[in-house]
């Protein structure tokens, strides 16, 4: 393999996993922690594999159209890829308003930075990584480095937390509750709206695409999923280790406090690191997928990628500072999340047995199984969701 196509591939990976591990991921996955404690590993492992058959969906039929998302929608039905693009940028315009939220915190942990300042000092550091001269080198590099910097500080706290390991490892198997709503929550937070096509479409930009790269896109989509989870995992084993010390988390950051009670100030600053290197990518990742959903629509577009994404960024940094924390919109767009996901992979679905975009190419039934098993599910749990907020 070449070296530029495995940089690529790695580099796929961590765009797509950093993407997902963002402020939300954080405090999700502590706070399902102190509800279902050692459980919560199975729903860790069951999301792992609802992740998996719709990440491996996504992005083999991206990789053997050779076309984005959008692009695909519209050949299926003149003007899905419209409405589509229009889900999937709304979604992650509202995702990057909290994400430079989460930079602005972690500089306030880490070196007592305004929040506001915070997150203009993140805007312009992804700017710069945008406007460089190689951007695509420069965001596989900059995500990769950033996501082991938050695999390893996160298991240094791991250590001193000091979790009942085979206990999480046991209720992993053979949980004492589960909890459904949890599993959907993380499997929309993980592959939900924009972060499912962020790697299969920086792929296509380097590209890695047609039918003899499957394997190599399968290794990215795999490996993006299990970055995810080594992260997910080493995050719950650390909240469980508290917890079950008798510790009280602090309902305003659960998170932060879980850093703060296993290793004191230093795990206090570790978090803050942890929170920028999280939301920095998360913006990183939303404000390139969401223009990658655009620019297929006129030549124009194409031609200032870099200055509609810088945009995209200051647009996100600006309504942070004039609204502070968004709240209410970062529920409310963690739950579009779950419901984009369905639509956009049936999308993909079908694609995938239309001879007309797949050509000579058969996708593995247990693949088409896998994937309409998460439309299934992730639709019925929408329904639940749209119906509660109607009953409010």
């Amino acid at each position: 393999m070449k070296k530029s196509n495995s940089a690529a591939i790695t580099g796929a990976a961590f765009l797509m996993a950093t993407s997902a591990i963002g402020p939300g991921f954080l405090t999700q996955t502590t706070v399902f922690t102190q509800q279902l404690a050692a459980s919560f590993g199975f729903v860790i492992l069951i999301s792992v594999l609802l992740d998996i058959g719709a990440q491996l969906n996504i992005w083999r039929i991206i990789a053997v159209t050779e076309k984005r998302a959008q692009l695909i929608a519209n050949d299926l039905l003149p003007g899905l890829g419209y409405l589509l693009a229009a889900l999937i940028v709304t979604g992650g315009l509202a995702f990057n308003i909290g994400n430079i939220g989460g930079c602005g915190l972690g500089l306030q942990v880490l070196a007592g930075v305004d929040p506001l300042n915070g997150s203009i000092i993140s805007c312009v550091i992804a700017l710069l990584i945008f406007w460089n001269k190689d951007a695509g080198r420069a965001i596989d590099g900059f995500t990769k480095i950033l996501g082991l910097l938050m695999i390893l500080l996160t298991l240094y706290i791991v250590f001193r937390a000091a979790p009942p390991v085979t206990s999480a490892i046991e209720h992993s198997f053979f949980p004492d509750k589960i909890s459904a709503l949890s599993i959907v929550t993380l499997v929309g937070g993980t592959v939900g709206g924009y972060i499912s096509f962020s790697g299969g479409h920086r792929l296509l930009d380097a590209g890695i695409k047609g039918e003899a790269m499957l394997p190599q896109v399968n290794q990215s989509a795999v490996t993006g999923i299990v970055v995810t989870a080594v992260m997910r995992f080493l995050l719950f084993l650390a909240a469980l280790g508290i917890i079950m010390k008798g510790f009280t988390l602090d309902a305003s950051n659960p998170p932060a406090s879980v850093f703060k009670l296993a290793a004191g100030e230093i795990g206090y600053r570790f978090f803050g690191v942890v929170m920028w290197c999280a939301a920095i990518t998360s913006v990183i990742g939303a404000a390139y997928t969401s223009v990658s959903f655009l620019k297929t629509f006129h030549p124009a577009i194409e031609r200032n990628e870099k200055v509609i994404i810088s945009l995209f960024i200051v647009f996100s940094t600006i309504v942070f500072n004039w609204m502070g924390n968004p709240v209410q919109i970062l529920v409310t767009v963690g739950a579009l999340n779950g419901l984009i996901l369905p639509v956009a992979l049936a999308v993909i679905l079908v694609a995938a047995r239309n001879q007309r975009l797949v050509k000579t190419y058969r996708h593995p039934v247990w693949l088409q199984v896998a994937g309409w098993s998460v439309v299934a599910v992730m639709s019925w749990m929408g329904y639940l969701t749209i119906a509660k907020w109607l009953s409010a």
